[in-house]
């Protein structure tokens, strides 16, 4: 697949199942991520990598986060199972370092990007990927049990697999309805 084909038709495999990515697959998609825009080359990403059992402390650790909320036992339950829905989930993290030119802003973009390259090389590799954020990325506790801090944020959970099904290709949109010219 080339690299406009693979812009212009990608789209999000929610339903994945194993294999996940090999290792030679995975070295592969994090050196994508690293070669996202970074303005003075500050490195502001952290990629957490649960696979396996790691999954199940991933859950373990959702758990923890949901019920130091308040969440109730139906919540806990689903939150539990989220890292099953795939056999790699990557916590994407933006470790913000303080810089005169580059605002907090920018360094979230940069591992905006890094996540979205991650999630291209996956399906360059013909595997399959989603992007997930949703409450457990701004949960306190979730990213203190992270050992994150303060100033880090999780951008999203990028779950990694082989596609169940083989989506289809969702309609093109047309880009002039969403631009203006000066």
């Amino acid at each position: 697949m080339d690299a406009l084909e693979l812009l212009l038709t990608r789209q999000s495999s929610p339903r994945l199942v194993a294999p996940a990515p090999d290792e030679s697959q995975l070295n592969t998609i994090l050196s994508a991520a690293v070669r996202a825009p970074d303005h003075a080359g500050l490195n502001p990403w952290e990629f957490i990598i649960a696979s396996g059992e790691g999954l199940d402390r991933l859950g373990a650790l959702f758990v923890d986060a949901t019920e130091a909320d308040g969440g109730d036992a139906t919540t806990m339950d689903k939150v539990r199972n989220m890292p099953q829905r795939a056999p790699m989930v990557i916590t994407v993290v933006a470790k913000v370092v303080e810089h005169a030119k580059v605002p907090a802003l920018e360094q979230h973009l940069a591992v905006g990007c890094a996540c979205m390259a991650m999630q291209q090389a996956a399906f360059a590799l013909g595997l399959g990927g989603i992007w997930r954020t949703g409450g457990l990325a701004f949960n306190r506790h979730l990213h203190q049990a992270l050992a994150l801090d303060d100033e880090a944020q999780i951008i999203g959970f990028l779950y990694l697999g082989t596609p169940a099904v083989k989506a289809p290709i969702k309609p093109a949109k047309s880009a002039q309805d969403f631009v203006r010219y000066l």
